[in-house]
């Protein structure tokens, strides 16, 4: 079987998944990066150096990839800006899955426009009947397709894998019973949907309320010298601006502290932060409109979510977990285990390539109950 992964371009959380496949496929399996990474991306620390990985291969820098993609037994569209090709792979009957997160983010009024409904016909909705599977990379995509009447039956869940970091459960217990200061952090772009200006505030309340901890904030962008210059007024003992950090570092880092929180609002379409803070045992506070939170966490199980992005549901989290730490320590090797044991690369390119063998007449492939693959059930965002 060949299979092959068209996307823009591979970055660290879509290698694994990709490592996964190709260790069972071998030189069968192919990454096609459609573009070069943005600068902005280059920027952030991620590495450039994986366009160099075995499976990958460059459609900008040669024209022979797109007759891989349509010669290959089976192909997943991720988002590449090449519906051109998409299409014609759609169109020419072989097994094609689709991956995307949510359509209408910024609001389903662009359902009932009539140039966005053609252009999703010529997409999606033309497609309801063929045996063609919709991948939902975040909670609230299948709510979307569900609108436009698309992949009726054919919503699956999915997300996003990075690399996953085998740690030691007793050891994740013992760090979070043991905290004496406790130590946050927060991992993403400072820009408007993550809301870093929350956790400025949030270090502002801790204060006021004598506890005792320190914030890591790790990330650059439009907001970041505003957010500086607020810390250095606000708050300088109590947080730290990293900066941009390279993924391996962030993932040390996050494995020290107790706590990651995630503000990002409905904008967000997954949040791979959320599988690196739950992997990294910590407890974990998230805002449930990102796209990563309904797959990934169970309020008050494996984690804490809050319903809107209103500072104060998050506030109220966190001095919840504060007020009775040993309480909810149990939550971070609840998260690790959740990766471990369900929300990772290697469970779900096993599921994948069960079910494309199924397409493809090898064998039968029965959806999970949960995790990736299974059913994506219909989550309308707040």
């Amino acid at each position: 079987m060949t299979f092959t992964f068209v996307s823009n371009y591979i970055n660290h959380h879509q290698q694994p998944l990709c490592d996964a496949i190709y260790e069972k496929l071998g030189d069968d399996f192919a990454f096609v990066a459609t573009m070069p990474m943005e600068q902005e991306r280059v920027d952030m620390g991620w590495d450039t150096s994986l366009s160099e990985l075995p499976y990958v291969k460059k459609l900008y820098d040669d024209p022979a990839c797109e007759q891989l993609i349509y010669d290959s037994d089976v192909v997943l569209f991720g988002w590449s800006e090449r519906e051109d090709i998409a299409q014609k792979r759609l169109n020419s009957g072989k097994v094609t899955l689709r991956v995307s997160e949510r359509l209408y983010r910024e609001g389903t009024y662009k359902a009932i426009s009539p140039r966005g409904l053609i252009a999703k016909y010529k997409e999606h909705i033309r497609y309801r009947n063929a045996a063609v599977f919709m991948l939902c990379a975040g909670a609230y995509a299948a709510a979307d397709f569900h609108m436009i009447h698309a992949y009726p039956e054919k919503l699956l869940k999915w997300g996003y894998f990075p690399p996953f970091i085998e740690y030691d459960v007793d050891e994740i217990d013992r760090r979070l019973e043991s905290a004496g200061t406790k130590q946050i952090i927060w991992v993403g772009r400072f820009i408007p949907l993550k809301h870093p200006e929350f956790i400025v505030k949030l270090a502002e309340r801790l204060k006021e309320e004598g506890e005792d901890f320190h914030i890591h904030m790790v990330g650059d962008g439009e907001l970041f010298e505003t957010i500086k210059n607020e810390v250095r007024e606000k708050v300088p003992d109590e947080i730290t601006l990293h900066g941009s950090l390279a993924a391996d570092e962030v993932r040390a880092l996050m494995s020290e502290c107790h706590m990651h929180i995630s503000t990002s609002n409905h904008l967000e379409g997954w949040g791979a932060v959320i599988n690196e803070g739950m992997n990294s045992g910590c407890i974990e506070i998230a805002c449930e409109q990102m796209g990563a939170v309904p797959f990934l966490i169970k309020d008050n199980e494996n984690g804490l979510t809050y319903p809107t992005d209103v500072y104060e549901s998050m506030e109220q989290d966190v001095l919840r977990v504060f007020r009775n730490w040993h309480g909810y320590t149990h939550l971070g090797s609840k998260a690790y285990k959740t990766i471990r044991d369900e929300w990772n690369a290697d469970i779900a390119a096993e599921r994948l390539l069960g079910l494309v063998k199924a397409l493809m007449g090898e064998g039968e492939f029965v959806l999970p109950e949960s995790g990736p693959l299974s059913p994506a059930p219909i989550i309308h965002s707040n």
